[in-house]
C-alpha cells in the first residue's frame, strides 16, 4: 500500500513531537521521500492540473510545521536567503532543484553584511529530499514547471529571515508579515 500524506503527516507528528531536532528533522525527510514516491500523491498535488503558486498541505497546530506544494510555472533562481529561526526540507516531486549552501566567512558583527561562500552545491531529483537546518543560507535554481513539497518548521510568513545580495554582501531583512 502507497504512503499517503495523512500518514506522513501523522508520522511528521510523531518525529516532530519526539524530537524537535535534526534527529526528528531527518526522520521527516526520509518519510518525504517515502511520500515522493508515490505517484497518486505526485498526481493529486503536484499534478499538471494543479493551479501555479503554493498551497498550504497541512499546518500543525500544535507543533507549528506546514507541508506545502510548490506548483512552479516558470524557472526561478532565488538569491542566498535563510529561513531565520525556522529549518525547511525540500523535497522534489517533478523536475529538479539545484540546491546551494552559503557558509559565512565573516564575524558576523555587521548586521548589514556579510561575506558568504559557497559550501556545498547538489541537484535535488524526483524523490530526494534535503534539510536546511535554523539559520542556513542556501539559495535554490529550478527550471519551468519544476514542482517540490517543503516541510517548515513554521509559517515562515510570520518570522523575520534574511537575504545577502551576492555583488555587494548586504543583507536585507524580510520581515515577518505583520497581523493586520
Amino acid at each position: 500500500m502507497a504512503y499517503t500524506l495523512d500518514q506522513f503527516i501523522a508520522d511528521c507528528k510523531t518525529s516532530l513531537g519526539r524530537d524537535p531536532g535534526p534527529g526528528g528533522r531527518e526522520r521527516v525527510r526520509g518519510n518525504l521521500e517515502r511520500l515522493l514516491a508515490n505517484p497518486d500523491f505526485i498526481g493529486a498535488f503536484c499534478g499538471d492540473d494543479q493551479p501555479h503558486g503554493v498551497k498550504v498541505l497541512y499546518e500543525d497546530p500544535k507543533l507549528g510545521f506546514q507541508v506545502l506544494a510548490h506548483i512552479n510555472d516558470r524557472a526561478r533562481k532565488s538569491p542566498p536567503h535563510d529561513h531565520g529561526a525556522s529549518w525547511a526540507i525540500y523535497g522534489q516531486a517533478t523536475q529538479y532543484t539545484d540546491m546551494t549552501e552559503w557558509a559565512r566567512h565573516d564575524d558576523r558583527r555587521n548586521p548589514n553584511r556579510a561575506d558568504i561562500k559557497v559550501a556545498k552545491q547538489y541537484r535535488l531529483n524526483p524523490g530526494q529530499a534535503g534539510i536546511y537546518q535554523d539559520g542556513a543560507i542556501h539559495s535554490i535554481d529550478y527550471p519551468d514547471n519544476a514542482r517540490f513539497v517543503r516541510v517548515t518548521g513554521t509559517d515562515l510568513e510570520k518570522i523575520n529571515r534574511i537575504r545577502v545580495d551576492l555583488a555587494t554582501g548586504a543583507v536585507e531583512t524580510i520581515a515577518a508579515r505583520q497581523a493586520s
